[in-house]
């Protein structure tokens, strides 16, 4: 199978924001796929989705329909993938999971390739995609920790409510109409569907991204803290997260703070290795107001970094704006890049 010039593929999820992505970028990176299998839950099946000007209808997915499938790109849900990807790795499959249902699993990679794609040969079948709010600073600090070493760090996010779903999306744009009209805005979704409460998201900030934990933490900020550490191989690094969720469509922004272990850091030197390092655009000239936005970030595969500053009272701080689509480099194309090493690499 190693040797295969093209490999056959199944997305799982495939009616997905994600998972649409996902074949957009197969298609435009002419990924190497020999045939690809559209898979998505029994309501979204029958559906017909285009691939290379090829028409392939969306087939339920079911355990059999990984029999020949060399890898397999999960972003359907975390009780989908619990379900299914065992079921995908014993028909012979590689799984690329885009949900948190394997992260934390302790035999289970958790891979940024730009930080740690050597972990993908470990694999076991299963290969983590992490939280897309991880993803982007985890990029940015990999090099930093390599050239300076990294002691703490500490994130405020401003996360795009696609991170939520299309209906976030959807019920974003009817709160803005409903509150411009001068209308009572109706929530059902946010901050967390399954909740109690739901507040609107037009025109407010709601510091709460999932559901909260005994800790005080929300799940979001609790997935930041602990993948951070895994994918980064840094069990000792102080992380600390808050995740708020604002009312624009996509792209997610951190404010991120660092303290670095080596002396007499300084700004230019973090500006150096962002700009040498794979993945990143820095964007940083505040004498022209050049700096990375969300909407700047959106429909691009890069991590952009900006406002890098010396914090004024510790010598080893530093703080940076980091920005990135969240469905693109924090989904869909994190998840074909893990593909492509796959095979570049010969780890199927």
């Amino acid at each position: 199978m190693t040797e295969k010039s093209a490999v056959n593929i199944a997305v799982v999820g495939a009616t997905g924001a994600v998972g649409e992505k996902i074949i957009k970028i197969l298609e435009d990176k002419d990924f190497p796929v020999d045939t690809l299998k559209l898979l998505s839950s029994k309501r979204s099946s029958g559906k017909e989705l285009t691939f290379k000007n090829q028409t392939i209808v969306v087939e339920e997915a079911k355990p059999e329909s990984f029999e020949g499938i060399d890898i397999a790109l999960f972003s359907a849900g975390g009780s989908v993938s619990k379900q299914l990807a065992p079921e995908a790795v014993k028909r012979g499959a590689v799984v690329v999971d885009n949900t948190s249902a394997f992260r934390m699993t302790e035999d289970v990679p958790l891979v940024v390739p730009e930080v740690n794609k050597e972990d993908i040969a470990k694999h076991k079948g299963i290969i983590a995609n992490p939280n897309c709010s991880t993803i982007q600073m985890v990029v940015a600090l990999k090099p930093l920790k390599d050239k300076f070493g990294l002691s703490r760090v500490i994130v405020s996010t401003y996360q795009a409510v696609s991170g939520a779903g299309a209906s976030a999306s959807t019920e974003l744009e009817e709160q803005s109409k409903q509150f411009l009209n001068k209308q009572e805005m109706e929530a059902n979704l946010l901050p967390v569907k399954g909740d109690k409460k739901h507040f609107p998201i037009a025109f407010n900030a709601l510091p709460q991204i999932d559901v909260f934990q005994e800790n005080g933490y929300t799940f979001e900020e609790m997935k930041m803290i602990n993948e951070t550490k895994k994918i980064m191989h840094a069990p000792e690094l102080s992380v600390a997260a808050t995740c708020v969720r604002l009312p624009f469509f996509t792209s997610h922004a951190e404010s991120v703070y660092i303290e670095v272990e080596k002396n007499g850091v300084t700004v230019e030197d973090l500006w150096n290795e962002l700009d040498a390092a794979g993945g990143i655009i820095l964007q940083d000239d505040p004498s022209t107001q050049v700096y990375p936005t969300p909407l700047s970030a959106a429909g691009k595969e890069e991590v952009f970094v900006g406002r890098v500053r010396k914090d004024l009272d510790n010598e080893k701080g530093f703080h940076l704006w980091i920005v990135s689509d969240n469905l693109l480099k924090g989904a869909a194309w994190n998840t074909v890049q893990i593909a492509g090493e796959l095979i570049q690499n010969k780890w199927l």
